[in-house]
């Protein structure tokens, strides 16, 4: 684990969590040998879009195709592994 940014490292997986000013904390637990679990608190009244970006250089941040499952007021999403890093964000549309 790191600070500030933080990096997740374990295997084939390298998953990151860039935050975004004002946006809740993103949380992101290994689910087992071939998913992810990306959470967070549901905002209220603001609603934040999970995005995911392989090129932290670029601007190319698209939505998560994944709609999120709320549970006891945090959102979830499962995401598969990808190949190479994967960022995420929450933004507000």
């Amino acid at each position: 684990m790191t600070g500030g940014n933080y990096s997740l490292s374990g295997g084939f997986w390298s998953l990151f969590a860039v935050q975004t000013a004002g946006a809740p904390l993103l949380n992101i637990q290994l689910a087992g040998p071939n998913s992810v679990v990306i959470s967070w608190p549901v905002p209220d009244p603001i609603a934040f879009v999970l995005q995911q970006n392989n090129d932290l250089t670029t601007t190319n941040w698209a939505n998560v195709g994944i709609v999120p499952t709320v549970v006891n007021g945090t959102n979830t999403v499962t995401v598969p592994p990808a190949l190479g890093n994967m960022f995420y964000r929450l933004v507000n549309p």
